[in-house]
């Protein structure tokens, strides 16, 4: 699991060693974080993901998770920590808890898994990091080097922000936990679970799809990625599970149906309405404009900025929001300490007025040249920020304009009328196998996907009765 800290202000971070007894596994140990700065820097953690990506608009998915979660917290070795327990609208498959208590799983974990047992081994690991107080070890290791990357991104946190997203050096700016941290977790995820009556003999389905999900893709699902592998995960659950005694398990609730029927109709994957690719192209419905990235740069769309990184890694690109007037907002930047401005004036990109300046940007790493624009389209104002270290500047520099001045209106009916992909359940109406399932059953997504989802092989026979997930509609269905 990444634990992320972007929000955390380290910089100002006051330390005061003592010693403290962990509460799971009641070794006396140095704690440098006051349990009230703990919680303090939890909470604004949670305000800025909450504020920069959203909460998912379902009032009975966001109750169950906090329902789930208060019971198990309020049995924890933890339980007078102000816990909070939120869905994100966030398409990565992944979960993560910030120091105090504030627990986070996203859409597409949700999607991922297949009952309420399987979502309660997920939100007792995460619970497990904080009473454990892996997040704060964590976050004490690595304050020094998160302090220092805030100082070297002084001329544009988005995009030191989302480094990672792009391929570029910036791991530090996520906390990783350790091997024994994320089993220990683990197991302290199943004891919460049982005690709550879950059955605990679905936990190895969790890690089964996270295995699955990262096999033969390159690309490791975001609750993995830190994580020991996941076949050993598997292995270790279900020696959990074995010398678990059969009384304890006697009773114990899977709550499959009623978990999959709070699916019916989520989003599944990226929300076009929020943007979406085409190519090069980045298209916004909702906001109505478009734009085109170099060719062959990479690119991400995230919450609050789009980027791009070109091949060489030399030149990046940020469409992000500004504040005030596009004039004022140029200026915010360009007054902004280490920037020096070249040149400044007016323009228009596609018939939209728009300021625009060249900067030279004194970073720790060096100085860097940029270009930067600002202009005001459908009652919003628009930065478009292009940085380059001076090797790689003659060939980016004018790719970097060119898609400046791509910005224009979006008025391409298709387009603006998209929808997202859906979750939609079948009840078999007869025994299949997840072949003939995705078979008689279409989804626009490929059929692995599907028996992933659903927790099935293709051979895998279903009986009759069975709810199974498929995929609706999308971009280009």
């Amino acid at each position: 699991m990444r634990y992320p800290v972007r929000y955390l202000r380290l910089a100002g971070l006051a330390l005061t060693a003592s010693c403290a007894t962990n509460p799971v596994t009641g070794r006396r140990e140095l704690s440098l974080i006051p349990e009230s700065q703990e919680i303090q820097m939890g909470r604004e953690a949670s305000r800025g993901d909450l504020q920069r990506v959203g909460a998912l608009d379902h009032p009975a998915v966001q109750a169950l998770v906090r329902r789930m979660g208060a019971q198990m917290a309020a049995k924890s070795e933890r339980p007078s920590l102000p816990w909070e327990f939120h869905v994100l609208d966030d398409a990565a498959v992944n979960a993560f808890a910030y120091p105090g208590g504030f627990i986070f799983v996203t859409r597409g974990l949700l999607t991922h898994l297949n009952s309420e047992a399987e979502l309660a081994e997920v939100v007792g690991h995460e619970i497990g990091h904080v009473t454990a107080k892996h997040t704060v070890a964590a976050m004490i290791q690595q304050q020094v080097a998160q302090i220092g990357l805030v100082g070297a991104s002084i001329f544009s946190p988005t995009v030191a922000k989302y480094g990672d997203v792009l391929g570029t050096s910036a791991s530090l700016l996520f906390l990783k936990f350790g091997r024994d941290d994320e089993l220990q977790s683990d197991a302290l995820g199943f004891k919460y679970a049982l005690a709550q009556g879950y059955d605990v003999r679905e936990a190895p389905k969790v890690f089964a799809t996270l295995g699955r999900l990262g096999a033969g893709t390159g690309r490791v699902p975001e609750w993995q990625s830190t994580h020991p592998d996941p076949g050993n995960r598997i292995q270790r659950a279900e020696q959990r599970v074995a010398q678990t005694p059969a009384s304890a398990l006697t009773g114990t609730r899977v709550n499959r149906d009623e978990y999959l029927r709070l699916l019916q109709g989520m989003v599944f994957g990226e929300n076009p309405r929020n943007g979406f690719f085409q190519g090069t192209r980045f298209l916004h419905p909702d906001l109505r404009f478009q734009l085109d990235f170099p060719r062959g740069w990479q690119v991400a769309n995230q919450p609050d900025a789009v980027l791009a990184l070109s091949p060489d890694q030399g030149a990046q690109l940020q469409l992000a929001f500004g504040q005030g007037t596009p004039a004022q907002a140029l200026q915010a930047f360009l007054q902004r300490q280490g920037i020096t401005t070249r040149q400044s004036g007016q323009t228009t990109i596609n018939g939209i007025p728009a300021v625009m300046a060249t900067f030279d940007a004194q970073a720790q790493q060096g100085t860097l040249t940029g270009i930067v624009a600002s202009l005001s389209y459908q009652n919003a104002t628009y930065v478009l920020l292009g940085l380059m270290a001076p090797p790689v500047a003659s060939p980016r520099g004018p790719e970097l304009e060119a898609a400046i001045r791509s910005f224009r209106a979006l008025t391409d009916a298709a387009a603006l009328n998209v929808q997202p992909a859906r979750v939609e359940l079948v009840s078999l109406p007869e025994p299949l196998s997840g072949a003939q399932f995705a078979q008689r059953y279409p989804s626009s997504i490929p059929a692995e996907q599907v028996y992933i989802i659903n927790g099935i092989e293709a051979t895998t026979v279903v009986p009759r009765g069975t709810l199974l997930k498929r995929v609706v509609g999308g971009v280009g269905r």
